[in-house]
């Protein structure tokens, strides 16, 4: 059962951005730190977070319960029959868009909240604006 009312819950949910997270923030001035050339959110086929266009790669940083983590992920308990297909659809979608982008000879890297929040470096090894 839920804590939070209807109400409650809805203005939690409201809150969680799409863009410009936490995780986001950090990996950009990371990168900006080392100079290495970044866009934010670029307008193209698979959406990803971050591109790296000198070394052509795309970067996907992943929320570890939108995404359904392999290390840490926990099936929601209250309104399953919403989470579960929203979720397994999320990932259907990240499979298609990693599909596409490689497809057009891009480089792709997913890099998991859990990492970001545990070792901003390790999670950001092998990013670099040399192709």
């Amino acid at each position: 059962m839920d804590n939070l009312t209807k109400t409650q819950r809805s203005r939690t949910m409201s809150k969680i951005r799409s863009r410009w997270t936490v995780q986001e923030r950090l990996v950009r001035r990371f990168l900006k730190q080392r100079n290495i050339t970044c866009r934010m959110h670029p307008k193209m086929r698979g959406s990803p977070d971050i591109l790296l266009p000198k070394s052509k790669t795309a970067v996907f940083l992943h929320g570890c319960f939108w995404h359904a983590c392999p290390k840490c992920y926990k099936e929601p308990k209250t309104n399953r029959s919403y989470w579960l297909p929203k979720i397994r659809n999320n990932r259907l979608r990240d499979k298609r868009s990693i599909q596409a982008l490689k497809k057009h000879g891009w480089k792709v890297k997913i890099i998991w909240e859990h990492q970001i929040k545990k070792n901003i470096e390790r999670a950001c090894a092998g990013l670099s604006g040399k192709s």
